[in-house]
């Protein structure tokens, strides 16, 4: 990878501002970067801490993940690079929160995927928009691989960009096998992005998730 500091941050709140808050690391999409969330905190529940991350390669004018051999088809080690780096950072800052939760958006979807298939005690709960998650990159796929752990699904059914197997076979393991707790929404119109009522659906999903502290430690 790179030689660049890893990994650059937009956060929503000053330092001295974070402790004991939930924390939500926002992964953006292929070709974009942290700034793609920079708004994003005023639409969760009030307290939140966003964590908007740069991906490390760069990549159309902006930055991508992992390197990978079609969209949705992130490389192994490409993918498990990025991820051991991520967890290496989380190692860091996740001591100072009340709980971690992951959200990713297209190609930030799959590398969120593949975070909380690595490491599901890692986190609260996980939002996984308008992708899919990582198939064929040598991630565990057993049976209740997510036992309880708060999913929430969304896009639009009409979405051209990821290809329709890798987003039918992403619903049929969610639903399942994963074992997730999971909400799936389904937005008609929305295309490749996110909607007003998505990020409303979002701020009710992380309000009602049940509190769990890094580590995979139920609180409540």
């Amino acid at each position: 990878m790179p030689n660049q500091p890893f990994p650059v941050i937009r956060w929503s709140a000053d330092e001295g501002e974070r402790a004991g808050t939930p924390l939500v690391v926002a992964l953006h999409g292929r070709g974009a970067d942290e700034r793609s969330f920079a708004g994003l905190a005023p639409h969760l529940p009030s307290g939140t801490t966003v964590a908007s991350v740069r991906a490390p390669i760069p990549e159309g004018g902006g930055y991508a993940w992992f390197a990978n051999r079609g969209v949705g088809r992130p490389l192994p080690d490409s993918l498990a690079e990025t991820s051991d780096r991520l967890f290496g950072w989380l190692d860091t800052v996740e001591a100072r929160h009340s709980s971690v939760a992951v959200l990713g958006f297209s190609g930030g979807m799959a590398m969120a995927g593949g975070l909380v298939l690595a490491e599901p005690g890692r986190f609260s709960a996980a939002v996984l928009l308008s992708g899919t998650l990582p198939w064929d990159a040598g991630l565990s796929e057993e049976t209740d691989r997510l036992a309880g752990l708060p999913l929430f699904w969304g896009r639009d059914t009409a979405d051209a960009v990821i290809p329709a197997d890798l987003v039918a076979r992403t619903g049929t393991w969610l639903r399942e096998r994963s074992g997730a707790d999971l909400r799936e929404r389904t937005y008609p119109g929305m295309g490749h992005g996110v909607s007003v009522q998505e990020l409303r659906d979002i701020h009710d999903f992380l309000a009602t998730a049940p509190p769990r502290a890094p580590g995979g430690r139920v609180t409540s």
